[in-house]
C-alpha cells in the first residue's frame, strides 16, 4: 500500500479511500464490517462517507451510513487513531436536511455535531462540503448553455463562502474537525475558498474529491493542474462511473442489487449510447491486459499525475478484493497507449 500526503495536512493517507455510500441501502452493519476489516488489513487507513448517505438519498436512510461507521468505531476504539475519518455536509436540494437549505455557518456547526454523534467520535479527520451553494458543473450539468455563470454574484458566494469557514474554523478550535475540504467543486470555488481562508487566517482546503474516470475527464487538466501547484489532494470519486465500466450494465443488463437497479432512471445521466460504446473497448483492453474492466479503470486512474487517493466503493468483500488488487497494477506503456487512443475517441460520453 502506498500512502501519500493528504495536501497541506499533516496526515499521511493510503491512495485507495474506501468509500461508503452503499452501506445503509445495499449493504448492512455486517456487510460493512466485512469491508472495513479487510480494506484495513490490506493497509487502507482512509473512509469516505457523508451525512446523506445511504444512496439514492432518502429521508429513510439519512445519517444511516456515518451511524453504521459509528457503529464499528465503537467497537474498535483502540483502531480509531490509525484511520483517517471523512464526511460530508449536503448542501441545498435535500428537503429533509435542514429543509433544503444552503449551507451556512449555522449548518456546519449543528451538521458536524449531527456527523460526530453518529460517528460515535469526539472528531473528524476531514470534513468537506458536500457540494456549492452555487449551481456547478457537475452530475451532467457541464455542457455549453446549461449554466449561466454570468447570473451568478460573486461577491455574495464570497459572502457565504466566508461565514461557511468562520463556521469551520470555530469546530476546527473546537478539536471537532481536524481538517477541511471540498467536493464536486470547480477552479473558481478552490482559489477563492484559498484566496479566503489566506486573507482571514481561517482554514485552508486540503483536498476536494470530485468525479473523474475514463468517461469523465473534464477536470483534467486545469482543475487537477491546480490542485497540484496549491497543494490541494485531488480524490476521484465514482473511478468505475458508478459501476458502468465494470462493463456490467452491457447491453440494458440490470443486476438485481446493482445501483442502477435500484436508482431512479431519469437520474442515470451518465446511461447513453456512447457510454456503452466506450465501456465496450474498454472491456476489450481490460482481456488483452489480462485484468477485469474494474482493474484496467481503477489502475488507470491510480497512475494519472496528480490523483492523490481514489475512492472506491463496493457492494461485495468479493468486489472490493478486486478492486484493491487493481491497485497493484502497472499499466505497461502499449496498454496506457491504447487506452488513450480510446479517450481520443470517446472523450466526454455523459
Amino acid at each position: 500500500m502506498d500512502y501519500v500526503k493528504l495536501g497541506s495536512s499533516d496526515i499521511n493517507v493510503s491512495n485507495i479511500c474506501l468509500g461508503s455510500m452503499t452501506w445503509g441501502k445495499q449493504n448492512n452493519q455486517t456487510d460493512a464490517d466485512q469491508q472495513i476489516d479487510y480494506a484495513l488489513a490490506q493497509g487502507v487507513n482512509f473512509i469516505d462517507t457523508a451525512e446523506m448517505y445511504a444512496v439514492p438519498p432518502t429521508p429513510d436512510t439519512y445519517g444511516t451510513t456515518e451511524a453504521i461507521i459509528g457503529d464499528w468505531i465503537a467497537r474498535h476504539q483502540n483502531q480509531r487513531k490509525d484511520l483517517t475519518i471523512a464526511t460530508k455536509i449536503a448542501g441545498t436540494g435535500l428537503p429533509w436536511v435542514r429543509n433544503g437549505g444552503p449551507i451556512t455557518g449555522e449548518a456546519v456547526i449543528q451538521a458536524v455535531d449531527q456527523s460526530l454523534k453518529r460517528l460515535q467520535t469526539d472528531y473528524i479527520d476531514l470534513y468537506q462540503l458536500h457540494w456549492p451553494n452555487r449551481t456547478s458543473p457537475h452530475f451532467g450539468k457541464q455542457w455549453p448553455g446549461q449554466i449561466r455563470f454570468t447570473d451568478v454574484d460573486p461577491q455574495h458566494e464570497r459572502n457565504q463562502m466566508l461565514e461557511i469557514l468562520h463556521a469551520l474554523d470555530d469546530c476546527v478550535k473546537m478539536g471537532k474537525i481536524r481538517h477541511v475540504g471540498l467536493s464536486d467543486e470547480t477552479t473558481w470555488g478552490i482559489t477563492t475558498y484559498l484566496e479566503l481562508s489566506k486573507t482571514h487566517g481561517l482554514p485552508k482546503m486540503v483536498s476536494i474529491q470530485n468525479e473523474f474516470n475514463l468517461l469523465s475527464l473534464k477536470d483534467w487538466p486545469y482543475l487537477i493542474e491546480q490542485c497540484v501547484h496549491q497543494n490541494v489532494a485531488y480524490l476521484p470519486w465514482s473511478p468505475l462511473a458508478s459501476g458502468v465500466l465494470s462493463g456490467k450494465y452491457a447491453n440494458g443488463a440490470r443486476p438485481e442489487g446493482s445501483r442502477w437497479s435500484i436508482s431512479n432512471p431519469r437520474g442515470l445521466h451518465r446511461d447513453t449510447p456512447q457510454t456503452h460504446q466506450a465501456v465496450e473497448c474498454y472491456v476489450n483492453i481490460a482481456k488483452q491486459a489480462n485484468l477485469t474492466p474494474a482493474q484496467l479503470a481503477l489502475a488507470w486512474c491510480k497512475q494519472v499525475d496528480g490523483v492523490t487517493s481514489t475512492i472506491i466503493g463496493a457492494t461485495s468483500k468479493q468486489q472490493l478484493i478486486e478492486d484493491i488488487a487493481a491497485f497493484d497494477v502497472v499499466l505497461d506503456q502499449e496498454t496506457l497507449d491504447i487506452i488513450g487512443q480510446t479517450i481520443r475517441q470517446f472523450p466526454a460520453t455523459f
